[in-house]
């Protein structure tokens, strides 16, 4: 059930979500091409994870879903590297 719900919220927030190619968490910066590894020094482990499947059902990487500070930031990870940095509108 919490699954499901995590799933839904996190399709709501991708569809107003804004394209970033760099976040900032504090003084520490996490761009597009950086290692997974990178990102949960700076960021810690995502309060979500869900695989990303091509259009055979093969994982084609995962979406990572992060909440600091009352937002909510989603990473797709991609042969172990950030592929895209979405931030939901308010």
């Amino acid at each position: 059930m919490l699954r499901r719900l995590l799933l839904a919220t996190t399709i709501l927030i991708a569809t107003n979500a804004q394209a970033l190619d760099l976040y900032r968490f504090g003084s520490k910066i996490v761009e597009v091409g950086d290692t997974a590894s990178k990102l949960i020094e700076l960021a810690g482990e995502p309060v979500y994870k869900e695989y990303i499947q091509n259009e055979q059902g093969a994982v084609a990487g995962e979406r990572w879903q992060f909440s600091s500070d009352g937002r909510t930031l989603i990473v797709v990870i991609k042969d172990g590297k950030v592929a895209s940095i979405d931030q939901p509108s308010n």
